[in-house]
């Protein structure tokens, strides 16, 4: 409580006193300007909105107390909209028994309602069997956690003479119990999610592996002690009866797509077939023609399925995968549709797994049920996700890590050059391309855009051509026709053309050896894992590769950060690392497949330290406490009995 004597402009408290006159301002906004004194100074408080009831209720005599920011005004000190509570005749002011909450904004909400809603749950906190403790009384107390109850009295009414509980405290007792109560019902959620997957069995693969090893004998190249390792991992899991949900993670051109296509002719010699869907007909039409490649000559046929295929092809398709005589189909989302079945399903191979949602990748696993069994599923990511992470939203899933390259790939060498150098750039690619070599010049949009500052492909692929006459520049987006897209990248991989102009289609799995150069124009308003996966079509080659990123200024201080990360290393895992800084998990990871967005309390990057703990407490609870577990689903996961359907 302070003195009205006492304050200066700028300061912010509680004060009390005696209203000595009330009037209506008519200045250039019409006002309600109360005087207050009391004995040791004098105060204004100021109102524009106000109501008449409210204009007669502050009237002279009557004694107030309230809370509000001192500013200097024209005759004075005031506060301008402050809080404040009329005390009855004879009540002494004083302050409350506990801080005073300060709630979220909404329309028509005041705070008064919200903290007489909050006051009313919290007096029902007594025997609502909805509150019980649900964390075991041995955890909480190796953990010191705080119980539920004591956690939202402090949050909601934090006694005076404690720390308030900032919604950043990260060591606040009664946030950190609420945070590591969420983090831990997700947790659960996904190891319950496994647990029913593998209360399901799958088909075991164990063929002895005859198809593997000539497909090995025929490879140009040897895989790398990395990619040997992971795929030994895999067999293992195919050749049991529970069905195998595995996470590839590798690093931009680290070769996951080789591993997959091992499990796949894993299970193609085992007599079962495989899908593989990718979330673009790009990354799909690329994983078709290295398919095809490496399994037409084992006498193999590898099919292809998308939302613009022909009816007839489509129905062609359709009806040799429900007979079996397809051992393998490629696709998008269209594999997902309903009238799309197999023979028998042996192994779902899913790319780029944080495109798809949960049960959009649990869909494709059901399409194999037959006989009592489900197949195996492997899911791949070229974009690294970070331990922290991994151990919170990766629970349901078993992780191989393909940690080395390939020999002969060279660190990328990465520059970020202001828009006004542009011409420079062309003539460094005038010169790289004349002396054979490929390159990339990616742009963020097909059409121009008024909106938006960002070259646009069309039009820039038309301008390079004009200041490059003599190369042939190709160009290539999502818009395309199928057939044409085809045609320019068949020319762009044996040489034909050499400068692609292309949007972000050509993210990932384009691999033409020959191109050394990628300029990204706009880098400024891509994220770091879009910038790395694209830096990564480059230095493949036996040339020395460079990737320049372009941007518009004046750059911000988040898109200096991150251009500066990409300058700074090539390791996918230190840039997942910064894009989980800078981003947060929701765009890492996609919504749809964690409902990462939806925590309340808890925040996976500023609670990291929480992670082992709740992961050594979802382990212990689920084996010992199996009856805490839907109690702490109901409380804190959305749809949670969706998880009981899968």
């Amino acid at each position: 409580m302070r003195p009205l004597g006492t304050l200066r402009a700028g300061d912010e408290g509680v004060i009390a006193g005696e209203i000595e006159t009330a009037r209506r301002g008519f200045g250039r906004r019409r006002s309600l300007v109360v005087v207050v004194g009391d004995g040791t100074g004098r105060i204004a408080l100021r109102f524009f909105h106000f109501s008449e009831s409210q204009r007669r209720g502050l009237c002279q005599g009557r004694r107030i107390s309230c809370f509000g920011e001192v500013r200097e005004g024209g005759g004075g000190l005031e506060m301008v909209h402050p809080e404040y509570r009329l005390l009855q005749p004879g009540e002494a002011a004083r302050l409350d028994a506990a801080l005073t909450p300060v709630y979220p904004a909404a329309a028509g909400l005041a705070q008064s309602l919200l903290r007489r809603l909050a006051a009313r749950a919290l007096a029902l906190l007594d025997g609502d069997a909805r509150l019980d403790e649900a964390l075991p009384e041995s955890l909480r107390a190796r953990l010191a956690l705080c119980t539920l109850r004591e956690a939202l009295l402090e949050l909601h009414q934090p006694s005076p003479r404690g720390d308030a509980p900032a919604p950043d405290a990260v060591h606040h007792a009664a946030r950190r119990r609420l945070a590591f109560e969420e983090l831990l019902a997700h947790q659960l959620s996904l190891r319950l999610l496994r647990h029913r997957i593998d209360e399901h069995q799958a088909p075991r693969l164990d063929a002895p592996g005859r198809v593997r090893a000539r497909f090995l004998e025929h490879l140009a190249f040897s895989p790398t002690g990395a990619q040997q390792r992971v795929s030994d991992e895999i067999l293992r899991d195919l050749t049991r009866e529970r069905p195998m949900h595995r996470l590839l993670q590798g690093d931009v051109g680290s070769g996951k797509t080789l591993v997959a296509a091992l499990a796949a002719l894993q299970a193609v010699e085992s007599g079962c077939q495989v899908a593989l869907v990718a979330p673009t007909e790009v990354l799909g039409e690329q994983h078709l023609t290295r398919f095809r490649a490496w399994l037409g000559p084992l006498g193999l046929e590898c099919g292809w399925l998308s939302g613009r295929l022909p009816a007839a092809e489509r129905r062609a398709v359709l009806d040799r995968a429900a007979s079996g005589a397809l051992p393998m189909l490629v696709g998008t989302h269209a594999l997902f549709q309903d009238e799309i079945s197999f023979a028998r399903l042996g192994l779902v191979i899913v790319d780029e797994q944080h495109r798809f949602g949960v049960h959009q990748r649990l869909a494709l696993r059901e399409k194999g049920a037959r006989e009592g069994l489900r197949p195996h599923q492997l899911t791949m990511t070229a974009t690294p996700i970070p331990r922290t992470l991994a151990m919170s939203a990766c629970a349901d899933l078993d992780t191989s890590v393909i940690d080395e390259l390939p020999p002969g790939r060279r660190p990328v060498e990465t520059a970020v050059v202001p828009h006004t150098r542009r011409e420079d750039l062309v003539r460094r690619v005038h010169r790289a391309c004349r002396e054979g070599r490929q390159a990339y010049w990616v742009c963020t949009l097909i059409d121009e855009s008024e909106t938006l500052r960002a070259q646009n492909a069309a039009e820039t692929a038309a301008r390079l051509a004009r200041a490059m006459p003599d190369l042939r520049v190709g160009l290539v987006h999502g818009r395309m026709k199928r057939a044409e897209r085809d045609r320019i990248m068949d020319a762009f991989r044996a040489g034909g053309v050499q400068l692609l102009v292309a949007t972000t289609v050509i993210e990932v799995g384009v691999d033409v050896p020959n191109a050394s150069l990628m300029i990204i124009e706009n880098a400024e308003r891509l994220g770091l894992s879009q910038l790395h996966q694209l830096r990564g079509r480059v230095g493949r080659g036996r040339h020395r590769s460079v990737c320049m990123m372009l941007y518009a200024v004046p750059l911000s201080k988040n898109a200096r950060e991150r251009l500066n990360v990409l300058r700074e290393t090539t390791d996918g895992f230190t840039v997942s690392e910064r894009d989980l800084e800078l981003r947060g998990p929701g765009e890492l990871l996609g919504t749809r497949q964690t409902g990462l967005r939806r925590m309340r309390v808890a925040d996976l990057l500023r609670d990291r330290e929480l992670l082992p703990a709740v992961r050594c407490a979802g382990a212990q609870i689920f084996s010992e406490h199996p009856e805490c577990v839907p109690v702490l689903l109901h409380r804190w996961i959305d749809g949670a009995l969706d998880y009981g359907q899968v």
